[in-house]
C-alpha cells in the first residue's frame, strides 16, 4: 500500500510528532468551514455538482502539487476515510510517499447499518477550528 492508515488519535500524534506533518483536509469547502483540525490546508478530492452530485476535483493533484513538494509529510483526512483513501491513492500516483489515510476522518466511520465503528477527529476531543486564513483555504490554494 502506498500510504498508511491511521485513525485520529494517530494523526493527531503524527501531527504534534514534531516530524513537519501537515494535515491535508479533502472535504468540500462547506464542510471544511463548519470545523477542521487546527491549522488544515483544505484542498478538496470532490466537488459538489449540481448534475451528478459530487465529483472528482480534475485540480486536486495539482493544486496539492502546487503547494506541497513531492517529499511532505500529508495526513490526509475526510469525513469518515472514504475520500481521504482515494486522495491518498492519487497523491501516492504522482509521487508522493509520506501519506497518512485517517480512518474514521473528522465524523466517524460507520457500517453499514450506521453504526459507528471508528470515532472521528471531532469526537476523540481533538481541537476544531472553524476559521481559516485564506493561504489553507480551497478558495486562496486554487489561485
Amino acid at each position: 500500500m502506498p500510504y498508511q492508515n491511521t485513525d485520529p488519535n494517530g494523526a493527531k500524534e503524527l501531527l504534534d510528532s514534531g516530524e513537519g506533518w501537515t494535515y491535508l483536509d479533502v472535504r468540500t469547502p462547506e464542510e471544511f468551514a463548519a470545523g477542521h483540525p487546527p491549522g488544515a490546508y483544505n484542498v478538496p478530492v470532490a466537488l459538489a455538482d449540481p448534475a451528478r452530485g459530487m465529483a472528482l476535483n480534475q485540480s486536486f493533484v495539482e493544486v496539492v502539487q502546487k503547494h506541497f513538494p513531492v517529499v511532505s509529510k500529508l495526513v490526509v483526512g475526510c469525513a469518515m476515510g472514504g475520500r481521504s483513501a482515494r486522495a491518498c491513492e492519487m497523491l501516492a500516483a504522482a509521487g508522493y510517499s509520506r501519506l497518512a489515510n485517517v480512518h474514521g476522518g473528522f465524523s466517524g466511520a460507520t457500517d453499514m447499518s450506521g453504526e459507528i465503528t471508528q470515532p472521528g477527529w471531532q469526537a476523540c476531543g481533538h481541537p476544531v477550528e472553524s476559521a481559516c486564513p485564506a493561504e489553507r483555504s480551497w478558495a486562496g490554494l486554487q489561485v
